[in-house]
């Protein structure tokens, strides 16, 4: 890859990370690891050809151009959260997984989509894996742990809060949260 293709891939994926809140090479990896897909079923699932997928991971494209293909990640980003709570079973997420597929989405993207039914209020787990999400984008787990660990001896309180959420499972993070509000 030539210093311009360089350049421009590393463009696109800062505007991803502008429109979607990260590359969407990281968001699709961790939804291929979450939901125990390859590139070619969460291609099939989103409706996406699989070089599309390709491009769009990689940075050679920037930008999801169908509404409701960025209804279908962000449904299936909720549904990742699920399955790492384990609220959703594989057997459940599988089906989960069949009706996004078939979902046309909507003509106007609401928000991030991610809400509950009562209310409208994101979900704590929600919450939580956007901060995730956030951090990991910014660093890898072992600087944001080595950042912890510089800031450990006059800051704890934010260096617990980087390992807890920049490295550690998301359901320590869950407790965590719960635990910090009054």
């Amino acid at each position: 890859m030539d210093a311009a293709q360089q350049e421009a891939t590393a463009r696109a994926r800062e505007l991803q990370r502008s429109w979607y809140g990260e590359p969407l090479g990281a968001l699709f990896r961790r939804l291929i690891d979450d939901l125990g897909l390859n590139q070619a079923r969460l291609a099939a699932v989103l409706g996406l050809s699989a070089p599309m997928l390709s491009q769009l991971m990689s940075g050679q494209r920037a930008k999801i151009g169908n509404p409701a293909v960025v209804q279908r990640v962000q449904a299936l980003q909720e549904l990742s959260s699920q399955v790492a709570d384990g609220s959703v079973s594989a057997g459940e997420a599988t089906d989960r997984m069949e009706e996004i597929k078939k979902s046309q989405g909507g003509s106007v993207l609401t928000g991030t989509g991610q809400t509950t039914s009562t209310g409208g209020a994101p979900t704590v787990r929600r919450v939580v894996r956007e901060i995730q999400s956030l951090l990991r984008s910014v660093a890898a787990a072992g600087d944001i742990i080595d950042a912890a660990d510089a800031l450990a001896p006059t800051h704890p309180e934010l260096a617990e809060f980087l390992r807890v959420y920049g490295a550690g499972r998301t359901a320590e993070a869950v407790a965590h949260y719960e635990g910090h509000q009054s």
